[in-house]
């Protein structure tokens, strides 16, 4: 595809309200409609975090694929991973519409959907048709009438241990309401000890990553990360969408109620990566997510303690022609700072991000 058409059908989708161009961007991935792009590898981009070894360290966001029906058609974009879900054990609505909003002046959206998803027999149908390709990174979450919430986590480590490259437990997302109490410490630690409990017995060392909100304090950032050394956890994923909406210019949806995505969480989510780098120290994972749309936004969340980067929001403005200009962006940094891999860019900005308050 060329950049031309790339423009071109981006802009087509913009015609259409966002849950209706996302569900056309969905049937044209499997459809083939848009085509892969060939793989310019440069082992330089290469990197090796909790026993995986990743192609490059750019991932595709939960979120995007939902039902786990692209794992093998994004994975042709150039993505070096990709993660779906976020999947519960039943099939849910989510919240009622209109609950995306775009804020194109910000490079932003505002979402509200609230885990809406097929549930796991669905995703897990989805997946046996499609040859495994890649990477895959399974976000489990809890239905939201759940009796037993911590119970549905476990439930998805279950349903996919057969399959997972990783799993994600999504506590972060801020439109399940009452889901984001459990990052509080002492129910933080009986999530983790059934989820790793469930993850021995079933899935032996499939490594499971915890996905943390932007919205915390420093006193919050203690006790996860006290929590997540206790526990042994193999990863976290920072960040998920933010409640607040500090800086948005004039967009007609920035009041809508639910998480924003995009640009404007670049800062905040880049702030709390680095501080949890600082607290949980060089050998835990860390994957980078919020704001990422170029090969320089992917570059800094390296350079402030990331291993890996995802990117969802910025897919939504930049097209399926995005992978390959931030790889190729990335191979670019290499060569411009004499690099004899990507990942040596780690930590040389941590301690200046950590040193700035979460903004309010």
């Amino acid at each position: 595809m060329s950049e031309f058409l790339d423009t071109l059908a981006r802009n087509a989708l913009f015609k259409f309200d966002p849950e209706t161009a996302h569900g056309l961007s969905i049937k044209a991935l499997k459809s083939g409609l848009v085509p892969g792009c060939r793989r310019d590898l440069d082992n330089r981009l290469a990197v090796e975090v909790a026993g995986m070894t990743f192609p490059n360290p750019l991932g595709m966001a939960a979120g995007y694929d939902k039902n786990a029906e692209l794992a093998t058609p994004l994975s042709k974009l150039g993505f070096g991973f990709v993660e779906v879900g976020t999947l519960t054990p039943r099939a849910q609505d989510g919240n009622p519409k209109p609950r995306i909003f775009r804020l194109p002046s910000n490079r932003a959206v505002i979402n509200r959907l609230g885990f809406n998803n097929r549930g796991h027999a669905a995703a897990l149908e989805n997946l046996s048709g499609q040859k495994r390709a890649g990477i895959l990174g399974i976000n489990i979450g809890a239905n939201k009438d759940a009796e037993d919430r911590i119970g549905d986590y476990v439930a998805g480590i279950s349903a996919f241990a057969d399959i997972a490259s990783y799993f994600t437990v999504n506590v972060s997302s801020p439109n399940t309401p009452g889901l984001r109490n459990l990052q509080t410490r002492e129910a933080l630690s009986e999530l983790l000890t059934r989820v790793l409990a469930e993850r021995d017995r079933c899935a032996g060392k499939i490594p499971v990553f915890l996905k943390i909100a932007p919205d915390l304090t420093e006193p919050d950032l203690n006790d996860i990360a006290a929590e997540c050394l206790a526990q042994k956890l193999d990863g976290l994923i920072v960040s998920n969408t933010t409640l607040s909406r500090e800086g948005l210019g004039d967009d007609a949806g920035k009041n809508e109620a639910g998480g924003l995505s995009g640009r404007p969480v670049f800062e905040r989510s880049t702030i709390v990566l680095a501080k949890m780098r600082q607290r949980l120290g060089a050998d835990m994972p860390l994957i980078g997510v919020g704001g990422v749309e170029s090969a320089e936004t992917a570059a800094e969340k390296m350079r402030a303690g990331a291993d890996l980067v995802q990117i969802y929001t910025g897919f939504i403005y930049g097209g399926p022609l995005l992978p390959r200009r931030i790889l190729r962006g990335l191979s670019k940094i290499c060569d411009r700072e004499k690099l004899k891999r990507l990942h040596d860019l780690r930590d040389i900005r941590t301690a200046h991000y950590a040193s700035l308050p979460i903004p309010a």
